[in-house]
């Protein structure tokens, strides 16, 4: 996929539609760091796909009349055993599919999903220029108050001016353990950083300073109290490492 200029639309489709292996599912993610403009098209993928589930998943479940089953009246026991075979495999299936993605789980990182996330959410948003952030700084308290209650901890952005960043706002992102947060910083040159913050997750590993590299993406991520925080951004390690260490001072305060 390095020799390619784009990404097929079936593959970005599939990726969406969680239809991809592991190993291509990894291929598409790396290419999705390195390439913000495909980055944004998933995104957008993922919110229609939600938006169609809100409004039809209702309908979907509603069980179907019996007049549209006129042969109901006619049944034999053939037709129960073929359902209940038919169903019984069906759940065989699940339990197995299940269980294989429970293994492959298990050997990644505790927090590698958040990682990634992490990553993906700074690359879709960051080169935004009209709309970087969902709720503007301005906004500050309500900001806090509402991603404070759809996280269910107490949520603060830090200050940096300190390190040299500013807070331009932030935002509510789905995230693995549930809703996430991202805030957005800016530095003088325009250069900006991202902090993403979700539930921890079961098996949380050590609580201390860890660093990813995502494509182009430096990530710094560590555990405090019953939160996970990613710090991301196209820097170098030292320089990500030393808002990373204002952000926690910040935090515990």
């Amino acid at each position: 996929m390095n020799r390619k200029t784009q990404l097929a639309e079936d593959d970005l489709q599939a990726y969406v539609d969680g239809r991809l292996d592991a190993a291509r599912r990894a291929e598409v993610e790396a290419w999705l760091l390195q390439h913000p403009s495909d980055a944004s098209r998933v995104a957008a993928y993922r919110q229609q796909n939600d938006a169609l589930q809100a409004l039809f998943n209702p309908v979907l479940n509603e069980p179907l009349p019996l007049q549209m089953y006129p042969q109901a009246r006619h049944r034999n026991f053939a037709q129960p055993l073929r359902y209940a075979a038919m169903l019984g495999g069906m759940v065989l299936s699940g339990l197995l599919g299940w269980g294989l993605h429970g293994a492959e789980k298990s050997r990644q990182p505790p927090m590698a999903a958040m990682v990634r996330q992490a990553a993906l959410a700074h690359v879709v948003y960051t080169p935004e220029m009209l709309h970087p952030v969902e709720v503007g700084r301005e906004q500050e308290q309500h900001l806090v108050k509402w991603l404070s209650k759809r996280l269910g901890s107490d949520v603060k952005p830090p200050h940096l001016a300190e390190a040299g960043y500013e807070l331009m706002g932030g935002r509510l992102l789905p995230g693995s353990q549930g809703p996430a947060a991202q805030f957005m910083y800016q530095d003088a040159r325009g250069l900006r950083l991202t902090l993403y913050l979700s539930n921890k997750p079961a098996d949380k590993g050590e609580a201390a300073f860890r660093y990813a590299q995502e494509g182009k993406v430096s990530v710094f991520y560590w555990i405090d109290g019953d939160l996970s925080y990613a710090l991301s951004g196209e820097v170098e390690k030292a320089d990500l490492l030393r808002v990373a260490t204002a952000v926690y001072q910040e935090l515990n305060r």
